[in-house]
């Protein structure tokens, strides 16, 4: 059976309802169950030319490019690039919705577009990001690691400025993460016994402590327990070179200290087929890895690749996890 994944638009001024379209046109080795709003979805294909049927989830699907939805509308009809805070309780409820329909084991994974998360909190939910709302839902601890056809990084730090950065690595912090990561290698990716390259804090990887102690004091004596437990990791490694295409070769998975340390290199090795994957969830859950871009929705100029990436990544996730 073809895994059956729940699919998020995200913000209905922006690209995603278009992207959806996009998507709706192919084939996929999965079935795709989308939660929001029907109108956008029809007004995105009408500006874009394309044909969309949409169908209620559960039943059949009648016509061609017919895509199942579970709609969930959106009180103000947006115009393209003007996104309207009174939509955001209903864009909230289509997550929460596709994420319990996945922790329930009625859907196999979850595909998130993008959304707009100053516009989220000016229609009066504190909101700091779709990974961490699917994190408290699920009552779950998670780790951001970003992907595509080249290497895979994952996050020690996300969204902090560097004066936290330090503070924020401690051996419980890196311990949680590398935990994570370490088994969602071996369960969502099949991987027996994963190699993951640990990236030093400062530069030359501290330098035996001439460039600062965090690499003696707290990574490297973090690196050797987890050790004792099994996991194979490298490191920790001085970031300007572990990511030279021959070293690379020997990792699975590379985690980065903080955002700005592993995230250039994936992106320019290849921006337009990354995804953002949240490891930890008890389901797979992958996202576009870019944003609104709300100066180009309607215009029919999105490019679609990311989301195609993450549709093909989280059907690859998910016939992983039910495979077992």
């Amino acid at each position: 059976m073809r895994p059956r994944l729940a699919l998020i638009a995200g913000e209905p001024a922006g690209i995603g309802p278009e992207l959806v379209v996009r998507a709706a046109q192919q084939d996929w080795d999965a079935e795709l169950v989308v939660f929001g709003d029907a109108a956008s979805l029809l007004r995105a294909a009408d500006a874009l030319g394309l044909p969309l049927h949409l169908h209620r989830h559960g039943e059949a699907a009648t016509q061609p490019r017919s895509l199942a939805i579970v709609d969930i509308p959106h009180p103000v009809a947006t115009r393209f690039g003007h996104p309207d805070p009174a939509n955001t309780a209903s864009l909230i409820a289509a997550i929460s919705r596709a994420a319990r329909a996945c922790i329930d084991g009625e859907l196999d994974g979850l595909v998130t577009g993008p959304v707009h998360k100053a516009v989220i909190n000016e229609g009066g939910i504190t909101f700091t990001g779709t990974t961490g709302l699917l994190a408290e839902q699920a009552g779950c601890e998670v780790v951001m690691m970003l992907a595509n056809s080249h290497l895979r990084v994952a996050l020690q730090t996300v969204h902090l400025p560097l004066r936290e950065v330090a503070d924020a690595i401690t051996p419980a912090a890196m311990m949680r993460t590398l935990r994570i990561v370490d088994t969602a290698l071996r369960t969502q990716f099949g991987l027996a016994v994963p190699t993951i390259a640990v990236l030093g804090l400062n530069p030359h990887a501290g330098e035996d402590g001439h460039l600062g102690r965090e690499e003696l004091d707290i990574i490297i004596p973090s690196l050797d327990h987890l050790r004792g437990e099994g996991l194979r990791l490298v490191g920790p490694l001085p970031a300007d070179t572990a990511f030279l295409p021959n070293k690379l070769q020997g990792f699975d998975a590379v985690l980065a200290m903080y955002h700005d340390q592993g995230l250039p290199v994936l992106k320019h090795a290849d921006f337009a087929h990354a995804v953002n994957i949240t490891l930890g969830l008890p389901y797979p859950r992958v996202a576009v890895d870019h944003g609104t871009a709300l100066e180009l929705a309607g215009q029919g100029t999105a490019d679609p690749s990311s989301l195609y990436a993450a549709i093909r990544t989280c059907t690859q996730l998910a016939a992983q996890r039910k495979r077992g």
